[in-house]
């Protein structure tokens, strides 16, 4: 047998060192591998960061244009009405402010204010909108503002996306090519009916406090009634991707609630 198949039995035995750090490297590896695994989140992560930063942006970039665009209201007989709203929920006053742009919306800010568009208050000067209509709906902007509705608005500016890029990232490792799409209409499903139950639980907040006012909910169910045409949005999109309920479910939804007040019937 050729000398150098027995190499093995003469051959010097590994230093004690060298043993050492062959161990340690050896003991190492799940650690790497631990690493290993975090490293594959990291573009997860990095995509969660900018979201909050474009939520931080857009709050700030909401609260720059609202003051730039706003001016305080002032009309007497809305102020009569806000001012019998503060005293029954126990304040000094109801600050409303005039959001200088043409749609007919209302609005609370993150940071608690409430607005109505300048287009809101002209249809209240033109006699299509009635003061007491028009305390309803601070009256709604204010029930988002107790009930915690305001800040999770801002998801429609940011973080709605930040949430879908996110998904996407996610289904796109799975199902390229469409993940982004299924993504894209998994959030806007969800982002709707979060709103439109957000909506609702507005509009309960605001029934109760108007009836507490003495105003009453007539004022709140008219409003909705003329709603579509006013704002020029009859139709529309598909219940379960409007981010609104409709008008008609609104108005049975306060007539359940008043009867639930008087216990003649049940909610339906």
């Amino acid at each position: 047998m050729p000398a150098y198949w027995c190499r093995t039995s003469t051959a010097r035995p590994i230093p004690g060192r060298a043993v050492h750090l062959v161990g340690t490297g050896l003991a190492a590896l799940p650690r790497l591998r631990h690493i290993g695994d975090m490293l594959k989140f990291l573009p997860i992560l990095l995509i969660v960061g900018y979201g909050l930063l474009m939520y931080q942006f857009s709050v700030w970039r909401t609260k720059r244009e609202l003051d730039a665009q706003s001016t305080p209201l002032r009309d007497r007989p809305l102020k009569a009405l806000t001012d019998r709203m503060a005293r029954a929920l126990d304040l000094p006053e109801i600050p409303v402010h005039v959001y200088e742009i043409a749609p007919v919306n209302g609005l609370a800010a993150p940071d608690g204010r409430i607005f109505i568009t300048r287009g809101f208050l002209d249809r209240y000067r033109r006699g299509q909108v009635t003061a007491e209509e028009l305390a309803s709906v601070i009256a709604h902007e204010l029930g988002h503002v107790a009930l915690g509705h305001t800040r999770k608005r801002m998801i429609d500016f940011s973080g709605q996306n930040a949430v879908r890029v996110v998904l996407a990232g996610v289904l796109n490792r799975i199902l390229p090519g469409i993940g982004a799409l299924i993504a894209s209409g998994l959030v806007s499903l969800l982002a709707a009916g979060l709103s439109r139950s957000d909506e609702y639980a507005a509009d309960e907040y605001a029934a109760a406090l108007l009836t507490r006012a003495g105003i009453g909910t007539a004022p709140q169910k008219s409003l909705f009634a003329k709603l579509d045409r006013i704002t020029g949005h009859g139709g529309g999109a598909p219940v379960w991707l409007a981010s609104h309920p409709a008008t008609t479910d609104r108005i049975r939804a306060i007539e359940a609630l008043e009867a639930r007040w008087l216990g003649g019937g049940t909610n339906r």
